[in-house]
């Protein structure tokens, strides 16, 4: 695969429904011929679709730097059935998962991506389901990045067939999705809560335990403005990083705030490319991953 940094939109029906996305093809293909395909889901709102982390974060940049695939698909009147329950799309019984297998399945299919070292990243709403998606297809998924949403409780019993590494990313002045878990703002019929989130350490602890990494604290680094706890050894080589942005709101670090949003957005570092970065070493075929 060749381009010119080519913008291809696709459309097909799943479920019943028809479902869109946009994927931003790389200039240029690794030594070894692969070409991984990263999904960038967006949080939940009304008006969002693929476009607005396209135009918010610098994947098209990385995907010619790193010689990814960039899929942005659109969620179902703008939000993931991430598996809490609470959002649009849960309530309408979308099947999301099988959306976002389709996509690797397509672009696979037709430019040559491969199937199996997929990257899933997302914000808020994006970032529980892609918890869920690695959960539910981690054959396919080789890398999770989640920022500003950890694991949602109702997932915590998933047991996937394959180790999926992950970097997660939150803020520790995030009012929205607080970093120590809780419920969600969107309560049930009666005003009873819902919609459980675990705190960033106890998503971190959940994916080392999935992984098999091993026991200990981990490596830990630190700056003036985060602090970063490192797990190695998974199956397959898999990693865990929990990275707490200090000051941080329900934002995605190195860009500016999103239209109409409150909270502080850490400058220290570029959310997109340190996903990337992390990620490129650890694209490792399913069958060095199964557990």
């Amino acid at each position: 695969m060749v381009s010119d940094g080519e913008l291809v939109a696709g459309e097909f029906t799943v479920g019943g429904r028809r479902r869109s996305f946009t994927i931003r093809l790389p200039r240029a293909v690794a030594d070894d011929g692969q070409v991984p395909l990263v999904l960038v889901l967006h949080g939940n709102h009304p008006d969002a679709g693929g476009w607005l982390m396209r135009e918010w974060t610098t994947f098209d940049k990385q995907a010619d730097r790193w010689s990814f695939a960039v899929a942005y698909p659109d969620g179902y009147e703008g939000c993931w059935a991430d598996g809490r329950g609470v959002t649009t799309a849960d309530e309408a019984g979308v099947d999301d998962i099988a959306f976002l297998r389709a996509i690797v399945d397509w672009s696979a299919g037709r430019y040559g991506t491969s199937p199996e070292l997929s990257v899933v990243a997302g914000v808020s709403n994006g970032a529980f389901m892609a918890h869920r998606f690695a959960l539910e297809a981690s054959a396919q998924v080789a890398v999770l990045a989640a920022v500003a949403g950890g694991l949602p409780a109702a997932l915590r019993g998933l047991q996937p067939t394959h180790a999926v590494s992950a970097m997660l990313i939150h803020g520790t002045a995030d009012r929205v999705s607080p970093i120590e878990g809780g419920y969600s703002r969107h309560r049930g019929p009666n005003g009873e809560l819902r919609g459980r989130t675990l705190s960033l350490q106890e998503t971190a602890e959940r994916w080392r335990a999935i992984d098999r990494c091993p026991p200990g604290p981990g490596r830990t680094r630190t700056t003036e403005f985060s602090g970063r706890t490192a797990a190695d050894g998974g199956v397959g080589g898999s990693r865990v990083v929990a990275w707490t942005v200090i000051g941080g709101g329900h934002t995605w670090p190195g860009v500016a705030a999103a239209p109409g949003g409150a909270e502080p957005t850490s400058q220290e570092f570029d959310a997109a490319e340190e996903i990337c970065r992390f990620a490129e070493p650890l694209l490792v075929p399913a069958g060095a991953r199964r557990l």
